[in-house]
C-alpha cells in the first residue's frame, strides 16, 4: 500500500485567513492503524488503560525494515497520529475535560482534548513486534487509545531518562482513572464470550476494562437504556444499574438480538 502523495506547501500570502510569516504544512501518513476500537464510544481517553492490541500497516515508501532497525531494543513507543474523525468539527479555545465531570472548562492547550487546532494525537504504547506479511510490513503494539483506520504520522522510541518525569504535577487528572463501574455478566453473555475467546484470548479483560471506566457521557444515567460498544468484530450490549455494568450480549457487529 502506498501513502497518499502530499507535499509541504507555503500558505498563500493573499489568503484572507493567513498570518504573516506562517506556513501551511501538509503531512503524509506513514501507516494506518488497525484496532479493536471501531468507534469513538468506548475508546479510552488515554493510552495504557486497556490492554488493547493494535497494528500499524506501514505505507510505501515507509514500509522498509531498514527504517525500524534497532526498534526491538525499546519496550515502548510514541505514536503520533491524526484524530481523523474530528477534523470537520473544528476546535474551540475552551473545552470540557471529562475528568472534571464535563461541567468545568479549561483552555484546549491545558487539556488533552482530541478537538485541537491541528487534530494531532500522541500516545505512548507498548512495542510488541515488527512482522513482514504478504500484504506488507506491520508494527504490533499494545495499550492503544486509538481507533480503527487512524492515520499515523510518526513513530518514535520512548526514552525513560527523557520522557519520565517523576516530579511532574497536574492540576487535574493527576492519577489514572479508577474503575467507576463494577462488572456483572449475564449467562447468555458468558456463553457468547466462550465462543469468541478463541480468536481473542483477552476479550474478557478488554471488555471489563473498557466498561469499568464507564464510557457513557456524564449526563447519561438512564438505567433502562441498553448501550452498544463495538470491540473487534463484536457489539457488546450492556446497561448500568446501581453502578454495575451488566453485560447482556456479545453479538456479531450489525446483528440484532432475535
Amino acid at each position: 500500500m502506498t501513502a497518499p502523495s502530499k507535499k509541504n506547501r507555503s500558505k498563500n500570502s493573499e489568503d484572507k485567513n493567513s498570518n504573516s510569516g506562517t506556513d501551511w504544512f501538509e503531512m503524509t501518513p506513514i501507516g494506518i492503524l488497525t484496532s479493536g476500537f471501531k468507534e469513538k464510544f468506548g475508546t479510552p481517553r488515554q493510552p495504557g488503560l486497556i490492554p488493547m492490541p493494535a497494528s500499524i500497516h506501514m505505507l510505501h515508501p515507509f514500509d522498509t525494515p531498514d527504517a525500524f532497525d534497532g526498534i526491538e531494543s525499546f519496550s515502548h513507543l510514541w505514536i503520533e497520529f491524526v484524530f481523523h474523525k474530528n477534523t470537520e468539527k473544528g476546535w474551540q479555545p475552551k473545552v470540557r475535560p471529562p475528568r472534571m465531570g464535563g461541567n468545568e472548562k479549561r483552555g484546549v492547550f491545558a487539556t488533552r482534548s482530541p478537538f485541537r487546532p491541528n487534530g494531532l494525537g500522541l500516545s505512548c504504547v507498548k512495542f510488541e513486534r515488527l512482522r513482514k506479511e504478504s500484504d506488507g510490513l506491520w508494527l504490533d503494539i499494545t495499550g492503544v487509545d486509538i481507533m480503527e483506520g487512524t492515520p499515523v504520522l510518526d513513530i518514535k522510541p520512548y526514552l525513560p531518562y527523557a520522557d519520565n518525569k517523576p516530579d511532574a504535577c497536574s492540576s487535574f487528572a493527576s492519577d489514572a482513572p479508577k474503575a467507576r463501574l463494577q462488572i456483572e455478566w449475564q449467562k447468555t453473555a458468558c456463553h457468547q464470550l466462550k465462543q469468541s475467546e478463541a480468536d481473542h484470548p483477552n476479550l474478557k479483560e478488554i471488555i471489563e476494562a473498557t466498561l469499568s471506566l464507564d464510557p457513557r457521557p456524564a449526563y447519561q444515567e438512564d438505567q433502562n437504556r441498553v448501550y452498544g460498544t463495538r470491540l473487534f468484530e463484536f457489539d457488546v450490549q450492556w446497561k448500568v444499574i446501581n453502578r454495575i455494568a451488566i453485560i447482556l450480549d456479545i453479538l456479531p457487529a450489525g446483528q440484532k438480538k432475535p
